[in-house]
């Protein structure tokens, strides 16, 4: 079964962790909505759907043809993200009255994980990083991938309309693009005479929604990518989330808080946040992408 990090916090005692969980998942719409799989071993083999066998409609005595299904076999092994967060124990012990600076130090470290992943997660390259996995930039291929052409283009309501059909059996899970995007989206709307629905989501936060879509923002959508002569460029990604569709993996236990302790070399306290985890994508068609988004 696939959890939130959220949702899977709440199974664990350590307080430590939780609030390691709930800090990184209030600065990542990606985290908060984005499932988990625990896999046992160093990696997930699965079969991602290729072409369907088309049917046909026969007469009485006719010859049937059989048709198969085809599948890529995918190995989606588990990557290593994490840091350490070292706390001088002079510190620790003479201005702790102040503010928990283990508390404090461990946050940051988390807040870095996820900023990590959350990249990773739109821009992974393994190809480039090998000890990273790929995002779904990479693997977005094929007639998923549109274009607003050869150059970019602005944004048109039309265009986002065939982004969101772009992904097969059901609407997508979210919408993901910049905040210069966002604008634009906003603006297009305004011009509409109509406005982008609004409510809050489980973590109290205002969200957006096109269409009934919810509308995620990510710092690491870039907007100056290059398409055909145009360097001012941006994506959008809608994908629909889940098994079978866009998942996490991760092994037993999600996200580690470990307490490494005394430091030989210095007079300090070592923890370590750690995360074995990778990103599946089930079905090519369950994510698609808009490219050359310009402002």
């Amino acid at each position: 079964m696939a959890l939130t990090l959220a949702e899977g916090a709440k199974l664990s005692n350590d307080i430590i962790l939780q609030g390691v969980i709930e800090t990184i998942v209030q600065e990542s719409p990606i985290l908060q909505m984005l499932p988990f799989v625990e896999i046992t071993g160093n990696g997930l083999t699965y079969n991602r759907e290729n072409v369907n066998p088309a049917a046909t409609f026969f007469d009485v005595g006719d010859t049937w043809t059989e048709g198969t299904p085809t599948f890529t076999q995918i190995t989606t092994p588990l990557k290593i993200i994490g840091g350490d967060a070292d706390i001088d124990n002079y510190l620790l012990t003479t201005r702790n009255n102040v503010q928990d600076l283990q508390a404090a130090v461990i946050r940051l470290r988390a807040k870095a994980v996820q900023q990590k992943f959350e990249d990773t997660f739109l821009n992974g390259d393994s190809a480039v990083d090998t000890k990273s996995f790929d995002g779904i930039d990479k693997l977005t291929v094929g007639g998923q991938s549109l274009t607003l052409g050869a150059n970019g283009a602005s944004l048109t309501l039309a265009k986002l309309d065939e982004l969101v059909d772009a992904v097969k059996g059901g609407p997508p899970a979210m919408l993901l693009m910049s905040k210069r995007t966002r604008r634009s989206l906003n603006t297009l709307a305004r011009a509409t005479g109509s406005l982008l629905q609004a409510d809050r989501n489980d973590f109290g936060q205002m969200v957006q929604f096109y269409d009934g879509i919810p509308v995620a923002i990510s710092d690491y959508i870039g907007d100056a990518k290059t398409v055909g002569s145009s360097s001012d460029c941006s994506t959008i990604y809608a994908l629909q989330i889940g098994e079978g569709a866009v998942a996490g993996l991760t092994s037993p236990g999600g996200l580690q808080v470990e307490t490494i302790g005394s430091l030989e070399t210095k007079d300090a306290t070592r923890t370590r946040v750690k995360w074995y985890v990778a990103l599946a994508l089930f079905n090519a068609i369950k994510v698609a992408k808009l490219i050359g988004v310009r402002p």
